[in-house]
């Protein structure tokens, strides 16, 4: 069944979750920005719990469509996420094996959100061996409603001292499973 949905910045396993069980999905890139949703934020695991990074956006009037938000190069944000992650998962267990993949993304500049979640959103399928076929919808789709996440515990670095802490995002899964993320999803 192919699904429609909405970008996100290194989205929540449970979007992720859609897509690895979708047939084929496509990413509505005309729907109206959303403000404090997972289109420009993530949600990742630090050593004293739950903390969003937020990519900051320009000011954009109502109703601007997800792909004309323009990325804001106010304040030092990407060195920021970088180091966040470092912080967050630098002794998980696939972290060192993945950091060269995810450094450029941070070092480099982005004009549009789309095109910076997307480059991210296609690193992961590739890292995960996701292979559903995702295409960019031009016009207005409405969004596929989706079902509830159906989320097991899986190892985190911190589950000791916080527990297991559920949706975070794909970079959480990725960076403590690996490969074994796929059989997860």
């Amino acid at each position: 069944m192919s699904q429609i949905l909405h970008t996100t910045y290194l989205g929540p396993v449970s979007w992720w979750q859609v897509i690895a069980h979708a047939e084929a999905v496509s990413i509505n890139t005309a729907e109206h920005y959303v403000k404090q949703t997972v289109r420009n934020r993530c949600r990742i695991l630090m050593p004293d719990g739950p903390a969003d990074l937020v990519v900051p956006v320009v000011a954009a009037p109502n109703h601007t469509p997800i792909r004309d938000i323009r990325i804001s190069d106010h304040g030092s944000w990407r060195h920021h996420h970088w180091s966040a992650l470092r912080t967050a998962y630098g002794k998980s267990p696939f972290f060192e094996y993945y950091a060269d993949d995810f450094a450029p993304f941070y070092e480099q500049r982005y004009e549009f959100l789309i095109d910076f979640n997307e480059g991210l959103r296609a690193l992961v399928a590739s890292l995960l061996d996701v292979d559903t076929p995702v295409t960019l919808a031009e016009h207005y789709e409405p969004l596929s409603p989706l079902p509830e996440p159906s989320l097991r515990p899986y190892y985190q670095i911190f589950a000791h001292r916080l527990g297991f802490q559920p949706d975070l995002s794909i970079a959480d899964l990725l960076f403590n499973l690996g490969p074994e993320g796929l059989l997860y999803l």
